[in-house]
């Protein structure tokens, strides 16, 4: 089931892309950040309300805490310079050059998590690192 919903991140990813490319036109790229992150704070915690999940909040340690702030505050720094790559660049070279985080979270994930680096995982590290290459090589 984790590859379906996977697949599905990938096509929301694409959407987001080409809707924020769309969106961004004459305006401040920090400002159409925080218009979507709006947007995104109330379909999530709508999705939490209306499927009665508020009640978890409760059994948060600190520990998942720190981590999940962490996280966000990862998610609106790399928002935050996407819409400016957006903003300056095309989708078609901005979008695999920001799928690079495949590369680097295969390496965090390695170095922290000490998730296995197999070979078939490094052979898709390398080939996405290809294509990114690619893609900024005027």
């Amino acid at each position: 089931m984790w590859k379906f919903y996977a697949v599905l991140s990938a096509i929301f990813a694409a959407l987001t892309a080409i809707f924020a490319k769309i969106g961004i036109k004459n305006v401040n790229s920090d400002l159409a950040t925080a218009i979507r992150t709006v947007v995104i704070l109330l379909i999530t915690w709508g999705i939490v309300f209306f499927g009665q999940k508020a009640a978890g909040i409760r059994d948060l340690t600190r520990f998942n805490w720190t981590f999940l702030i962490l996280s966000g505050v990862a998610t609106g720094l790399s928002w935050l310079f996407y819409f400016k790559a957006l903003q300056l660049g095309t989708v078609s070279r901005v979008a695999p050059i920001d799928k690079l985080s495949v590369v680097f979270t295969i390496l965090l994930s390695f170095l922290i998590l000490k998730e296995p680096l197999t070979p078939k995982v490094i052979i898709g590290a390398l080939l996405i690192c290809a294509g990114g290459l690619v893609m900024i090589w005027k």
